[in-house]
């Protein structure tokens, strides 16, 4: 599987007021039995010192800030990806066809492309949408292209449109995926994943979806 190139300009955690300030935090985290399992630690849910230790650790490597042990969506999001990259679906979840299948997994907050057997887009960070917004699962078909959208139903640019459900598409945002809330259905990508995710895909190509955003 290729192995996509890093574009994160600055990884900033989010958190609470309680955690702020801390060398290393007592604060249970949003995300924090996700974090722990994806680590390896005892997927308890509790924060200790030694589950702080192992996440500051980590995001310490990973370049997140603050480097605290706080165990929020910007974590989580990045060990899923590195998780995704050495087991990419382990539940067998999108279906391999002979076409391509742009692959959009909710539960993980993460897609990519595959046809057949070569991943022809590689696995990326992605946000769905928020609680009463859901992306919707199933199959779909990318209907319509637009690179250079404005949305005149939220007043915000959509760059790298590719719509695939009503008005739920592809596109591109500014600033950061993983916060604490989704889009209201679209599948976010950062600006170079969506502008990449345009030379991938074309009109008519299918699009599969399952889960569920957490929280959502």
């Amino acid at each position: 599987m290729p192995t996509p190139e890093e574009d994160v300009d600055e990884l900033v955690e989010y958190m609470p007021r309680s955690a702020v300030g801390a060398s290393c935090t007592a604060t249970t985290g949003t995300h924090q039995r996700r974090v722990e399992r994806l680590l390896g630690l005892r997927a308890d849910g509790k924060q200790s010192a030694a589950d702080c230790r192992a996440i500051r650790a980590f995001q310490v490597r990973e370049k997140i800030k603050p480097a605290n042990g706080y165990a929020g969506p910007v974590t989580w999001a990045r060990a899923e990806l590195l998780a995704a990259r050495k087991n990419l679906d382990p539940g067998r979840r999108c279906p391999v066809k002979k076409y391509a299948v742009a692959c959009v997994d909710l539960d993980r907050q993460l897609m990519w492309v595959r046809k057949d057997k070569k991943v022809t887009f590689p696995v990326v960070n992605m946000r769905s949408g928020r609680k009463g917004y859901a992306t919707r699962t199933g199959w779909h078909s990318v209907y319509w292209r637009h690179k250079d959208h404005w949305s005149t139903i939220y007043n915000t640019p959509m760059p790298y449109s590719q719509f695939f459900s009503g008005g739920q598409a592809f596109h591109a945002v500014y600033g950061q995926l993983a916060t604490p809330t989704g889009s209201r259905g679209c599948v976010n990508l950062s600006y170079r994943h969506a502008q990449k995710l345009w030379d991938v895909l074309r009109k008519g190509d299918r699009v599969y979806i399952w889960g569920k955003r957490p929280g959502s």
